[in-house]
C-alpha cells in the first residue's frame, strides 16, 4: 500500500509537472505571438509613415512645379505684351497683309528674325515652316 501510495503521489507529482510545463509552453507561444504582432506592427507603422511622408514630399514638389510654371507663363505673357506694345497693333497689322519681301523689310527694321501671323482659320503645317524658318550656314568665300 506504502509503494502504490507512493507511486500514486510520484504519478500525480509527474502529471502535475507536465501540466506546468504545457502551460508553460503555452503561455510562452502566447508571449512569442504576441511579441511577433507587436514587431509586425511597428514595421507597418514605419512603413506607413515612411509612405506618407514621401507623398508629402511628392505633393510639395508638385506644388513648386505648378508655381513655376505658372510663374513662368506669367513671364511669358508679359514679355508677349510688351513685345505687342512696342511693335504696335497697326505695324502687325501690316506684316500680316504685306507680301513676303516687305515683311522680311519689315521685320529686319524691327530687329526680328522671324514671326508667324496666322488668323487661325486654317491650319498651318509646322514642318514646313521650320525648314523655312532655318537657314542653311552660309560659306564664307577665301581670299
Amino acid at each position: 500500500m506504502e509503494s502504490a501510495g507512493q507511486a500514486t503521489a510520484e504519478a500525480r507529482a509527474a502529471a502535475e509537472a507536465a501540466k506546468i510545463e504545457g502551460q508553460a509552453a503555452v503561455d510562452r507561444a502566447k508571449l512569442e505571438a504576441e511579441s511577433h504582432l507587436i514587431a509586425e506592427q511597428s514595421i507597418l507603422a514605419e512603413t506607413k509613415a515612411k509612405h506618407a511622408v514621401e507623398l508629402e514630399h511628392k505633393k510639395k514638389v508638385d506644388e513648386l512645379e505648378i508655381k513655376k510654371s505658372r510663374q513662368l507663363a506669367e513671364i511669358e505673357v508679359e514679355k508677349f505684351s510688351q513685345i505687342v506694345d512696342a511693335i504696335g497693333a497697326d505695324t502687325l497689322c501690316a506684316i500680316a497683309r504685306a507680301g513676303p519681301e516687305m515683311q522680311s523689310r519689315l521685320l529686319s527694321g524691327l530687329g526680328l528674325q522671324s514671326v508667324m501671323i496666322t488668323d487661325g482659320s486654317s491650319p498651318v503645317n509646322l514642318f514646313n515652316t521650320a525648314s523655312g524658318l532655318i537657314a542653311a550656314p552660309q560659306q564664307s568665300e577665301s581670299k
